[in-house]
């Protein structure tokens, strides 16, 4: 059967190119079937006459492209969703045909292609923002690709295909066509490429766009490289032969290699150290890999036995790494012919690092920031990759591996775009409003409407990646506080401006828009609970001052529904007898706990989990401190049950209790920035929480605050948490 599929796939091939053959002949009988229908629906589909955008013909850049995605061992549905990934614009029905005959990760593929594509052309440049404007939006751009493609092989195939269309812009006439894809590829796509670890693809499109962009430096500059590379390659060849037979005698395993130097990264280097091309050391350069850490010393020492080394020029990495972990031996050396070579040393493990390591290697490398979050996605994305290329052929490796391509790890933030082509990312979940503040306060202030890709839609309505999105203004107006209240808001920017722009509005139009929107929230429940106590129940001190909350935005409707809930709550069954004469042995004590005992019960809050009035209770008899009172979830109590469940006994709150202070603790978790503590402060005291403790840490730009605070009753936490969450770059906020 195999033998019939190959001749089958010989047919197919020899109507496209060589490789193919070779590619199908190899792979398993059902991914032979799978490109052979791609491979048809494309000969039926594609006019023969399809070029690219760029000019080329279509036939070829697919096939060149799918040979560079399967040199990348990326599978054989990248493969053929490589060659296929311009059926949408030729087939109406492709999807379900797609389906059909190669499957539904082709189609999952394709329609991500699709899609990036139908972006990058849609995406335009602000000729008139600064430098670090311009490298903001391509920074925005680049993550939004990896945002909106739910399987990252998509972004691997579209690197392959502008490659291809780099290679093939010297055939192209229209100079201002050239120079405008190369800055899109600088811009966008070969740091993608840098960041996933794709070194072969990151060369090409980083000389292929300098070429385009600056013709005369890069012509300038591989004439050079050009006149005596012959010359050059020789003398690497006896330079690294030279040292192979001196670290032989070492007994050790080592590789010796000339390194090869690319025309972008020489010219980066002449502008960033001022120099000529006369004063680059490391046009002539070579690497050695050793095992051991040891080895790394002793071939420098070899290496500074047969050639004096250029003062200054030697940085030991391995003792003191680089802010982003990288290690090795750097030296310079006046090698034969007084000829200055540039030496690397490290070991294998180092340079997996170096080559294929944490996201921090691509920071340093386009000297950026950016986000700790960020990086550590982009390194697991580097790992992904990496563990491609030491699979074995087995069916469920690889099907392990395609499921992990699939990755939802950019799903936190939401990319979309301005009618102008402008990025702006916002958390997910974001809606219209949220946009409209992103561009700008007075915008969202008056926002009225919204159009997403052209169509009018609900400002409720969340956004998704990718999207364009244009907002409806009218020529004056104010938010809307229900914008808070039914949930439309997610960004903390916009938060903060509505209920800024609310604040600023006189105190009696809040109060009766606070009045309004309770009024219509407790329609909706269909409630009429007595306001005085509702206010009461939330921590106000009055009707007035929960209305002025409601009408800032500070009360969410869950909040509202949950205490107006707790209010209508069925009263407790009338005392039977039998319950009278139970309810005779509990005895009240100072503490403000009814403990089920004898008279007199010493009792004491448990520190463990500092329980407070509204808290569910139960309580533990000790030797000294009397009845320990823990809160019935306090995992200690539990523990201490399950090894003495005798000293359990049941325990209550007094009405004595309602006029005490508790102290309870909060951990909250935030990204760490200036300014967290004391906003955090501010929302407290808003609250009239007194602090009496606080413990703060930060790492790998994470903070962790944990306050000790004050309260009357737990029924006030819930509010206090939701304020705490709004406050920027909080993460969570939790009860200890």
């Amino acid at each position: 059967m195999v033998s019939t599929q190959n001749q089958a796939s010989k047919v197919l091939c020899s109507q496209s190119d060589p490789w193919l053959e070779q590619y199908i002949a190899a792979l398993p009988e059902s991914a032979q079937k799978m490109l052979q229908h791609a491979y048809t629906l494309m000969k039926n589909h594609y006019p023969n006459d399809a070029c690219t955008y760029s000019g080329e013909n279509l036939f070829s850049n697919l096939f060149i492209s799918a040979k560079t995605v399967a040199d990348m061992d990326l599978m054989a549905d990248a493969v053929a969703a490589t060659i296929l990934s311009y059926i949408p614009n030729f087939l109406p029905d492709w999807k379900i045909i797609v389906k059909e005959q190669c499957g539904d990760s082709v189609v999952q593929l394709v329609s991500g292609l699709d899609q990036v594509q139908k972006l990058t052309y849609f995406v335009g440049a602000n000729h008139m923002a600064t430098h670090e404007e311009r490298q903001q939006q391509a920074e925005a751009m680049r993550q939004m690709l990896l945002a909106m493609v739910s399987d990252i092989r998509v972004v691997l195939i579209k690197l392959a295909m502008r490659t291809q269309t780099m290679n093939y812009l010297s055939q192209v006439t229209d100079e201002a066509l050239r120079k405008s894809i190369a800055k899109e590829t600088i811009a966008i796509f070969a740091p993608l490429a840098n960041r996933l670890g794709v070194w072969q693809l990151k060369w090409q499109l980083e000389d292929l766009s300098f070429r385009y962009q600056n013709p005369d430096e890069y012509k300038q500059i591989a004439r050079l490289l050009d006149e005596k590379r012959t010359e050059r390659l020789d003398y690497i060849n006896q330079f690294v032969e030279t040292i192979k037979s001196q670290l032989g005698r070492l007994n050790m395993h080592f590789e010796v290699a000339g390194r090869p130097k690319h025309i972008y990264s020489i010219y980066r280097k002449m502008v960033k150290k001022k120099l000529d091309f006369k004063g680059l050391y490391d046009i002539r350069a070579v690497r050695i890999l050793v095992d051991k850490v040891a080895d790394c010393y002793a071939a420098l020492g070899i290496v500074h036995s047969l050639w004096q080394p250029i003062p200054g020029e030697f940085d030991d990495y391995i003792a003191h790494p680089k802010p982003n972990d990288y290690q090795s031996l750097h030296t310079v050396v006046v090698g034969p012919e007084d000829k200055g070579v540039e030496i690397q040393i490290r070991t294998f493990d180092m340079h997996r690092f170096a080559e294929f390591g944490v996201a921090a290697h691509w920071r340093y490398k386009e000297g950026g920031k950016g986000n700790e979050v960020y990086e550590h996605k982009i390194a697991w994305l580097r790992q992904l990759l990496e563990w491609r290329e030491n699979i074995t052929d087995s069916e469920n490796e690889r099907e392990d591996l395609s499921r992990a391509f699939q990755t939802e790890l950019f799903n936190d933030t939401i990319y979309v775009l301005s009618p102008h082509g402008k990025v702006f990312s916002l958390p997910a979940g974001a809606t219209p409003i949220d946009f409209a503040y992103a561009l700008h306060t007075d915008i969202g202030n008056r926002c009225r409407g919204a159009k997403v890709n052209g169509q009018i839609v609900p400002l409720s309505t969340a956004l998704e990646n990718g999207q364009r999105v244009e907002i409806i203004t009218a020529r004056e107006g104010s938010p809307s506080v229900n914008w808070l209240h039914d949930g439309w808001v997610k960004s903390n920017k916009a938060i903060s401006k509505i209920r800024a722009f609310i604040r600023q509005q006189n105190g009696e139009t809040v109060r009766e828009s606070g009045r309004n929107a309770l009024d219509k929230q407790l329609a909706k429940m269909q409630a009429q609970p007595n306001i005085h106590k509702l206010a009461e129940a939330l921590g106000f001190n009055g009707v007035d001052e929960l209305y002025m909350a409601m009408g800032q935005g500070e009360v969410s409707c869950r909040l509202i529904q949950k205490a107006v809930g707790n209010m209508l709550e069925k009263p407790e069954p009338a005392v039977t007898e039998t319950h009278l004469v139970k309810q005779s042995k509990i005895k009240a004590n100072s503490s403000g706990v009814l403990v089920d005992g004898e008279d007199g019960l010493l009792t004491t809050l448990a520190k463990c989990c500092k329980p407070a009035f509204g808290d569910d209770i139960i309580g533990f008899v000790t030797r000294e401190r009397g009845v320990s009172i823990h809160r019935k979830s306090c995992k200690s109590f539990q523990y201490l049950a399950q090894i003495s469940p005798d000293k359990v006994l049941p325990a209550a709150w007094t009405a004595q209790s309602a006029s005490q202070i508790f102290a309870i603790d909060i951990e909250i978790r935030a990204q760490d920035r200036s300014g967290l503590l004391r906003d955090i402060s501010e929302t407290l005291a808003r609250n009239h929480l007194n602090v009496t403790a606080v413990q703060t840490m930060s790492r790998d730009l994470e903070a962790k605050l944990r306050f000790t605070v004050e309260v009357r009753q737990v029924n006030d936490l819930p509010r206090v948490i939701s304020n705490i969450s709004d406050v920027k770059g909080v993460l969570s906020v939790t009860r200890l």
